[in-house]
Order: structure tokens, then C-alpha cells, then sequence
């Protein structure tokens, strides 16, 4: 197996103009972020609504285009790929959304939502073939050959994400981006789907990038994971470390809105979090306003990127915090 990663983003940004003629502002909705992601590996994307997760998961795919940097897949540029280069490509990528009705078209059967990717891509197979490999895919996700004929109006949330999934795989991908693939369902939905994944990952060596705002989730599904804040990754690591032993101070408050985190002092830190920043230009770092040690004149001037601290962990922080040394004090002021 090569020790090449299957993808690469390399200085992404993806700027939006929004306001009137007289008034634009430009959003930074990815501004500036590199990462990779390992063959057979889960990569977790995490921050709050807003942070620029889904279009950054859009931008792998291609799905969007940059305004500056570029993405690798397996080596190859996408950028300059031609339509006809870029959908030979998307065989080997594909995308579960987050929510499963709205993701399917609702006047197609099961087997018609499934099939439709081997009707673009495989023209060699007949119709006797793509419906054989429409139940195979059913079956692989845990449906039944009789949910072919059904429409999603009559199956559950549970039921619909994974024909979703079935559907993503039809093509045999080696990626998956999962955008918040289970908060659409039930919790004791989300465990059935989470472990249905962990299962086609083994069983298929899938390479899944993993999008979502729920730590708990992440934590159970990723090998390693970035944190975004506006724009940005703040910090990024292995799971293990992250979880262990988070630098930011962003890291911190995320970590302790989970309330089976929430020590003395949890309440303080996930007030942080809560709190959104209006505006649309921040200078120094774009945490600052939230931030209990941003008052410090590095933070207000200087944007501070991204540095190691530990093995494959790196953080964007000019003042990395350990959990001894965060000063929950300065947090309850800050809130």
C-alpha cells in the first residue's frame, strides 16, 4: 500500500461576498487550511455551526470550487481536471448527507435511488445487473430485498440514511465524506448507523472523512481530527491526544460542553461556546472576542498559525493551554 495520503488540501480558502452593492462584506468560510488524510483512515472534522466544516467537505469533492489552494486526490490535482477527468474520479468519491429524506428523491423507489449512480457511471451493466447489485448494496447496509420497491415517505429516518450509504457505495469509492451523517436520526438510531460504518470500513477499506458537531460522536468514530473555528483549523491531532490532553482554549470549551465532561468548571467553559462572534472581520486571532486570555495584545494583533506541540498534534495558539493551566476563572468573567 502506498504511504502516499489519499487526499491532501494544501492552503484551502473559499471567500463569499454577501451584502448589497454598497455594503459587501467578504466571509471567510475557509480561510487557509491544510491536512491529509491516510489511506483507510477516519479523519474528524469538528466545531460549532458555522465553522466552515461542510464547505471544506464540499471543496474535497470538488463539489465546490476554491478561491485559492488546491486539493489532491491520490496524487492528482483536481483543479485541472476536465468534466469528463473529474467524473472518472467521483467513482472514487462520494458523499453521505445529513439529512436522509431530503438527500433522496422522493418519487424514486429505493432500487431507482440506488441504481442511478450505476446508470451514469456503469453503462456495461444491464438492468438484470444493476438491479442484482442494488440488493447486494441493501443487503451490505442492513435492508431487505423487499425495500427495493419502497418510497421514503414509508421508511424511517434510520431506514433512509442507509440507502443513503447504500447508494454512496455503489461505486465502489475509497472515499466517503460523512456531513453530519447521523444527526438527523434518533440516538439509538446514530449507534446502529455508527457501528454499520465502522463495519463497511473494515470490511471495505473505506477512507471516511467524518463531519460533525457532536464531540461524542467523533470520538467513537476517528483515528485523528481537526478542529475548525472560523475558517480555520485550531487545532489537530490523533483522537487520543486531543481528548487526552487539547491545547486551544477552543478545544477546551468544546470538550467541556460534553456533559459527561462537565467537572467543576464545565458550565464556564462551554459558556465560551455559546457565545457567536458577529463580526465579519476580526483581527489577530479570530478567537479572541471568546477567548479568556485573548484580552493579550499577541492575540489582538497577531494571527497565530498553526505549530507542533507533540507528536502530529499541532495548535494555532500563541498561548496553548494545558488543562492544568487553563484559568477557569478568566473563563467566568469572559461569559
Amino acid at each position: 500500500m502506498s504511504n502516499q495520503p489519499l487526499v491532501a488540501a494544501e492552503g484551502l480558502h473559499r471567500h463569499f461576498r454577501v451584502g448589497t452593492s454598497r455594503d459587501r462584506h467578504v466571509v471567510r468560510a475557509v480561510d487557509g487550511v491544510s491536512f491529509e488524510i491516510g489511506r483507510g483512515e477516519t479523519f474528524g472534522l469538528v466545531g460549532e455551526s458555522g465553522s466552515g466544516k461542510s464547505t471544506l467537505a464540499r471543496l474535497l469533492l470538488r463539489l465546490d470550487r476554491p478561491t485559492a489552494g488546491r486539493v489532491l486526490f491520490d496524487g492528482h490535482d483536481l483543479a485541472p481536471l476536465s468534466p469528463s477527468e473529474l467524473r472518472r474520479l467521483r467513482r472514487r468519491m462520494q458523499i453521505v448527507f445529513q439529512d436522509p429524506f431530503s438527500s433522496l428523491n422522493r418519487r424514486r423507489t429505493v432500487e431507482q435511488s440506488v441504481a442511478l449512480p450505476l446508470r451514469v457511471h456503469r453503462r456495461d451493466l444491464s438492468s438484470a445487473g444493476r438491479a442484482l447489485r442494488v440488493r447486494e448494496l441493501l443487503e451490505l447496509v442492513g435492508l431487505r430485498p423487499a425495500h427495493a420497491a419502497a418510497y421514503p415517505r414509508e421508511l424511517s429516518g434510520g431506514q433512509c440514511q442507509r440507502v443513503s450509504i447504500a447508494r454512496a457505495l455503489a461505486l465502489e469509492p475509497e472515499l466517503v465524506v460523512l456531513d453530519e451523517a447521523v444527526s438527523a436520526v434518533d440516538v439509538s438510531i446514530q449507534a446502529q448507523i455508527l457501528n454499520l460504518l465502522r463495519e463497511l470500513q473494515e470490511r471495505l477499506a473505506l477512507t471516511y472523512l467524518f463531519v460533525s458537531h457532536d464531540l461524542a460522536v467523533v470520538r467513537y468514530m476517528s483515528d485523528r481530527l481537526a478542529v475548525m473555528y472560523g475558517g480555520r483549523i485550531v487545532e489537530s491531532g490523533p483522537r487520543d491526544q486531543l481528548f487526552g490532553n487539547p491545547v486551544h482554549p477552543y478545544t477546551h470549551a468544546l470538550l467541556a460542553s460534553i456533559p459527561s465532561n462537565a467537572a467543576p468548571g464545565g458550565r464556564l467553559l462551554a459558556a465560551v461556546v455559546q457565545e457567536a462572534v458577529t463580526e465579519l472581520e476580526v483581527t489577530g486571532c479570530r478567537f479572541h472576542p471568546r477567548c479568556p486570555l485573548g484580552e493579550r495584545p499577541r492575540c489582538r494583533e497577531i494571527d497565530p498559525v498553526l505549530e507542533r506541540v507533540g507528536p502530529d498534534h499541532d495548535v494555532a495558539c500563541h498561548y496553548p493551554q494545558t488543562k492544568q493551566s487553563l484559568p477557569v476563572e478568566a473563563i467566568a468573567s469572559a461569559g
